[in-house]
């Protein structure tokens, strides 16, 4: 079981508890130290400056976005339409700016857009029990279609520079990396320390006992979908401002990876165990594995390949670690 769900167990060590916890974890962070090794030993251009930027700056929007998917499936459900509202999301942020509207607007308003469309799709899940993929498929060619009907694909420039937040580098660090780093750090405490965290694993690992055990899963269901819509808000503005322009289209196959982040992180398919450590450091070793085929010559379409068999060999050994507890 994932650091979310387990508990002390008698007649262990800390270090024992603490790799049991977070297993999955550990490996994904062991593989990315592999892969810098290696790659870095057969081309040193893989460690240079510009590289490691393009790893974790030009990827930290997956990994915020995966906090929020991470918490959904935690609780037992999936989010297919996150890649569309992360494209929209851009969409009404670049236009607010360009329009002449305060920053703090054009931040803001979108956050809230998207916290509210989740939370209307977590109702329709809690309250209708309609699946959620279901649900969110419906949501996808909702804002899908709507995009592209109200922009045409049309891009969006000449944004204020003080706007592109994710090109700014406090200390000399891109900004996006302090909000990955920090945004993952808050909701791993939340999720670990406070009483509505602890209820997503429990409405995930068996809802009708969290009932039982006082919890409202409708609520918790709606104020996850809440959550998750303002992690994928945070996501699209951060997608919005690392480069110059917005094309106003919903990033391809941007769904796929938040959703693989977050289970090759370690977050049960199946709910009720795992965590968002996990889930940021699978995002982040995705960039270094689609950088790593660059450079050592490989054909960039391996890279689905790759995480293909990832999903697999992780979803495989969910069970059989389930199958072993029970």
């Amino acid at each position: 079981m994932s650091a979310g769900a387990t508990m002390s167990a008698p007649g262990r060590s800390a270090f024992q508890r603490f790799v049991s916890g977070y297993g999955q974890e550990i490996v994904v962070f062991l593989s990315i130290i592999f892969l810098f090794v290696v790659v870095g030993a057969i081309n040193p251009r893989f460690l240079s400056d510009t590289n490691i930027n393009s790893i974790f700056a030009g990827n930290a929007y997956i990994a915020v976005a995966a906090i929020g998917m991470s918490m959904i499936i935690m609780a037992g459900h999936i989010d297919v339409s996150v890649g569309a509202l992360i494209g929209v999301i851009a969409t009404i942020a670049g236009t607010l700016a360009v329009n002449g509207y305060p920053i703090w607007i054009a931040w803001l308003v979108p956050i809230l857009f998207s916290m509210a469309v989740n939370a209307g799709v977590g109702a329709l899940v809690a309250y209708t029990r309609i699946p959620s993929i279901v649900v969110t498929l419906g949501m996808l060619s909702i804002l899908k279609g709507g995009l592209i009907s109200a922009t045409e694909g049309a891009w969006i420039t000449n944004m204020p520079a003080e706007f592109m937040i994710a090109q700014m580098r406090p200390f000399g660090i891109p900004s996006a990396v302090y909000f990955m780093v920090i945004l993952t750090i808050i909701a791993s405490f939340f999720i670990k320390y406070t009483d509505f965290g602890r209820s997503i694993y429990a409405v995930g690992g068996n809802m009708e006992a969290a009932r039982a055990a006082g919890i409202n899963p409708e609520r918790v269901v709606v104020g996850v979908f809440a959550l998750h819509g303002f992690f994928a808000g945070v996501a699209g503005i951060l997608f919005a401002t690392q480069l110059q322009v917005i094309q106003s289209t919903v990033p391809p196959n941007l769904e796929l990876t938040v959703i693989t982040a977050s289970v090759i992180g370690g977050v049960s398919i199946l709910g009720g165990t795992g965590t968002v450590i996990g889930s940021t450091l699978a995002a982040i070793l995705f960039a270094c594995i689609g950088s790593a085929l660059i450079f050592l010559n490989v054909s960039a379409y391996w890279l689905r390949a790759v995480l293909g068999l990832m999903i697999l060999a992780t979803v495989l050994a969910d069970m059989a670690r389930r199958r072993r507890a029970k």
